[in-house]
């Protein structure tokens, strides 16, 4: 994961190439974005809850959420056998490792957010190149 100052150094240049677009393709921009960017607090809220992945899912991260969620559900199974111990361990475990996810949730969605605007950006840059 990249450092804050470095995410911000890339929105701001994803933010300046933008505004040297043409007013149409600007529109088109920030139409296409608008529909993919996704919310730090939604993330945050879905990282919040208990069952582990959800917020793997809302960033299209189908693998990783299997994993975390599948992990959790073994852990939750393991709590109604004889190694409730260990189902125990591995719900606390999950939890730590998803509690980083928690506290950085602002920077994973504007590295995800910045990762968008530039595919966005050189999609509508690729179509200009087609139409000259």
């Amino acid at each position: 994961m990249k450092t804050w100052e470095a995410i911000r150094e890339d929105e701001e240049l994803i933010r300046r190439l933008v505004r040297e677009l043409p007013d149409e393709q600007r529109l088109q921009f920030f139409k296409k974005t608008e529909q993919r960017l996704k919310d730090p607090d939604t993330y945050a809220t879905l990282n919040y809850l208990f069952i582990a992945g959800l917020h793997h899912f809302y960033l299209r991260k189908w693998v990783r959420g299997s994993i975390n969620l599948s992990i959790f559900l073994f852990g939750m199974m393991l709590l109604f056998t004889s190694l409730a111990v260990l189902g125990v361990v591995v719900l606390i475990a999950i939890t730590v490792i998803e509690l980083n996810a928690l506290f950085k949730s602002q920077q994973v969605i504007q590295e995800y957010n910045n990762t968008v605007m530039e595919s966005v950006y050189r999609e509508i840059i690729r179509e200009q190149n087609r139409s000259v």
